[in-house]
């Protein structure tokens, strides 16, 4: 038997929750006993998540400011708070070296991967850093909340014809590793995940010599599973995860160099 978290009580909001990442997290989440409200601008895709898991949802462009801040301040008005957030919202973008990429691809991908973290982060942990703090079931030191970001290997590495998406993911690595120095003595808990590619509707989008480069670059040999990106989130959103804020932990099946 894997380990086991008690999230009862507790409150998520799961980015890119149409996706099958999204979906599996939540489903982790969920089965630990949490609240979950899945976020996306996939209507469509929503409503077969809710379907499928028993999550609520909210139809939101992440990358609209107006539009997060309205998302969050529903969420906590209807919750009472929000304990846990994963940034998990992401798109690959176009396979090219740099000189063939449109400029317009890539901001997109630096919109949604980046701005959109940024924006969500924002809203939730503006709003959560004002609620109260909650006694921890493992540690004496009380706690508000934990975010927890999907990046990637790619964001430490960087990988020839992904220029926006590594930058994207490398800026997001920043970006929890700033938030989690502010947020240090509220009681939020702030982190970031570095998978290697994973079996979803992303890694089907790239060709099949791309998807055996990024699968020869793995020591393991394999892609990892949606499961074990889970079961990592899990324990970053616990209580038991009290003392790591800004800690960046590595998923890549030994691909990491730092």
């Amino acid at each position: 038997m894997g380990a086991t978290y008690d999230l009862s009580g507790r409150l998520a909001i799961v980015t890119g929750g149409a996706g099958g990442l999204g979906r599996g997290i939540a489903r982790a989440l969920l089965d630990a006993g949490a609240g979950v409200e899945l976020w996306d601008a996939n209507a469509a895709g929503l409503a077969e998540a809710a379907t499928e898991l028993g999550a609520g949802t909210c139809t939101v462009d992440i990358t609209d400011p107006e539009a997060v801040d309205r998302a969050a301040e529903a969420a906590f008005s209807a919750h009472g708070g929000i304990d846990i957030l994963i940034n998990n919202a992401g798109v690959l973008g176009e396979v090219k070296p740099i000189w063939e990429t449109s400029p317009e691809n890539v901001q997109r991908v630096l919109q949604v991967n980046l701005f959109g973290a940024y924006l969500v982060t924002r809203a939730i942990i503006g709003r959560m850093r004002h609620q109260a703090p909650r006694p921890s079931r493992v540690t004496p030191h009380p706690l508000r909340g934990h975010v927890v970001s999907i990046a990637s290997i790619q964001g430490k590495e960087g990988m020839e014809r992904a220029v926006a998406y590594s930058a994207s993911k490398a800026g997001l690595i920043a970006l929890t590793k700033s938030v989690a120095k502010e947020t240090a003595q509220e009681g939020i808990i702030v982190t970031a995940i570095t998978p290697s590619a994973a079996e979803t509707a992303m890694a089907r989008e790239i060709s099949a010599e791309r998807r055996a480069d990024i699968l020869g670059r793995i020591p393991m040999g394999r892609f990892v599973e949606i499961e074990e990106v889970a079961r990592m989130v899990l324990w970053l959103s616990s209580d038991e995860c009290s003392f790591s804020t800004g800690g960046i932990f590595d998923l890549s099946g030994g691909r990491a160099t730092y």
